[in-house]
């Protein structure tokens, strides 16, 4: 661990109500055991159990972490697909090959993801989020539009992807332990590593279809 990864700066206490996540000037991992996780695609748990007596503190100590790395972007892909049934997000090249597989959080009864196909407008890294009261979200009581500052915290992580569907996009999260068992909030919501990888891999007008859930499958949960 290098000074820097200690050092932070880090947001130690973040409140659960969005408006006053509003308050604060940064949304920073909490802490240097959050952002070694992060970095190694991993939960905090398993860090502790493979580095026992480790206090992530320190620069200079060695941890044991999974061998993870990202290769070289595919040069031409056909076209991202969202599948609501099997909560997954996949990257295809022109042929229909499959690229890239990401567990998701796709979507909810309250707050469907679309259907149809939409395209890529931007990627935004360290996104600000911004509140519509016209979202409705359960648990935000103000009726006044606010404004939540950037950081892996943020409510849509570390990387926003912009879709040409208004107010819908593809994006990271705070709570990757949660991607795949819990919905969302009509968006398609990833671990930001893996929405760091897909920002990588797509571009301007690149083709986004949403393949519908299957007949008869039900909602388990909302988050």
């Amino acid at each position: 661990m290098t000074r820097k990864d200690v050092q932070g700066p880090f947001t130690r206490r973040i409140p659960t109500r969005m408006e006053r996540m509003a308050r604060l000037p940064r949304l920073a991992y909490h802490n240097a055991l959050e952002k070694m996780a992060e970095r190694f695609h991993s939960s905090e748990e398993l860090l502790e159990r493979l580095n026992p007596g480790i206090g992530f503190r320190r620069a200079g100590q060695k941890l044991l972490v999974p061998a993870v790395a990202r290769g070289d972007p595919p040069q031409d892909i056909g076209n991202v697909e969202v599948d609501k049934s099997a909560r997954q997000v996949r990257v295809l090249d022109p042929s229909g090959k499959v690229l890239a597989t990401y567990p998701a959080s796709i979507g909810s009864q309250e707050k469907p993801a679309p259907s149809g196909e939409a395209e890529v407008k931007r990627v935004v890294r360290h996104p600000t989020y911004h509140y519509d009261p016209e979202f409705a979200f359960k648990g935000v009581k103000t009726k006044r539009p606010f404004t939540i500052a950037a950081g892996p915290n943020n409510p849509v992580g570390s990387v926003w992807i912009d879709l040409s569907i208004d107010s819908y996009g593809i994006h990271g999260t705070p709570d990757p332990g949660k991607i795949g068992k819990t919905f969302s909030h009509g968006c398609i919501r990833l671990t930001n590593w893996d929405a760091e990888d897909l920002a990588s891999e797509v571009q301007r007008g690149t083709k986004v279809v949403f393949k519908e859930e299957a007949a008869g499958s039900v909602e388990q949960g909302s988050q």
